[in-house]
């Protein structure tokens, strides 16, 4: 086991290293940083000085270990835009984002699962033809349209719930939160299901993917055989047999959540790491573009590498696959 969490933690290292490159890329091409953070009534003096101060007199290579060493301490600079410390401003809006991917997430598999099921049991009802065409339209159709179609019905046709911005928030030390007023959850509840719909369809099809060939193996036909019920052979059986790969995908759609959440984001004024992320866009905010895509990248990364631990931890058979694969390439 520790050989093997130490080849995911290289894999992992490694994976981080060339993200952080690609971030120095966006700081070193994408525009100059001295012209972006002066006027144009600096002089060439300001300019020089402002230069060195940032380090962009030194070498590529020193250059490169330099961001490499204030990112793995948290600094990635001042933000153009804000003249802020870019680790704050994402820190500020990290529990907004982690809100909404915490439901998000809580909807497809309290949805999704039980759909599941449904269309794997009862697969040639009306019912479940239905709910496989729309499980194609959800897969099919783009976040942005399902957010503004949700805010046209329900927000400006029947004025149940609000359009944009994540209402009344209580502070909590650093962290700020929506669930505990009445305004902040109502606010959840549009962009919520935004997130999730595709997420709701990819759990869905999983576990009716998973059911149908369950229901196909030979210990269920024992099951039938001994006269279970029909719920017991469903539920206890088939369906504890299904949920390694769902939580496997959960798993690893949260990082996809994180990181893709821009889009529902920017539909709603949802304020959060996404939406910061679109306005440095618009504004050629380099370090906080660098930032979001550095911290991005390492909540994706950092989930992966606990899904393959747990998945190893579960099955002994993927560590000691993975062990003697490394043995054999030395």
């Amino acid at each position: 086991m520790p050989a093997f969490l130490f080849k995911r933690l290289l894999n992992a290292a490694g994976v981080m290293l060339a993200v952080a490159f690609l971030a120095f890329l966006i700081f070193r091409f994408v525009g100059d940083p001295v012209e972006l953070m002066l006027n144009e009534q600096a002089s060439q003096a300001q300019r020089d000085e402002l230069r060195a101060r940032l380090g962009l007199d030194k070498g590529f290579a020193l250059q490169f270990a330099t961001f490499v060493g204030n990112a793995l301490h948290g600094d990635f600079g001042i933000s153009f835009r804000n003249q802020q410390d870019v680790f704050t401003l994402i820190a500020e809006r990290f529990p907004a984002t982690f809100e909404l991917v915490l439901v998000a997430t809580v909807l497809s598999l309290a949805v999704g699962i039980p759909l599941g099921v449904y269309t794997a049991i009862r697969r040639d009802s009306l019912p479940a033809k239905a709910l496989q065409f729309l499980s194609v339209l959800g897969v099919s159709l783009p976040s942005f349209a399902v957010g503004i179609l949700l805010i046209l019905l329900f927000s400006v046709t029947l004025q149940w719930l609000p359009a944009f911005g994540r209402g009344e928030v209580v502070q909590i030390g650093w962290w700020s939160t929506g669930f505990l007023t009445p305004s902040g959850r109502r606010a959840l509840i549009l962009p919520g299901i935004t997130l999730s719909l595709f997420q709701i369809t990819l759990v869905m099809r999983l576990v009716r993917a998973e059911m149908l060939e369950t229901m196909r193996t030979d210990f269920i036909r024992f099951a039938r055989a001994r006269g279970l019920k029909l719920r017991a052979i469903h539920f206890r059986h088939a369906l504890r047999n299904c949920l390694m790969p769902v939580i496997t995908v959960t798993g690893l759609q949260i990082g996809n959540l994180i990181a893709f959440a821009l889009v529902t984001e920017t539909v709603f004024q949802w304020p959060g790491m996404g939406l910061l992320f679109v306005q440095a866009v618009t504004f050629v905010d380099i370090p906080v573009m660098a930032a979001y895509l550095i911290v991005a990248s390492f909540i994706f990364v950092s989930l992966n590498t606990l899904v393959d631990l747990a998945y190893a931890f579960v099955d002994p058979r993927l560590r000691d696959d993975a062990i003697s694969g490394a043995a054999n390439a030395h």
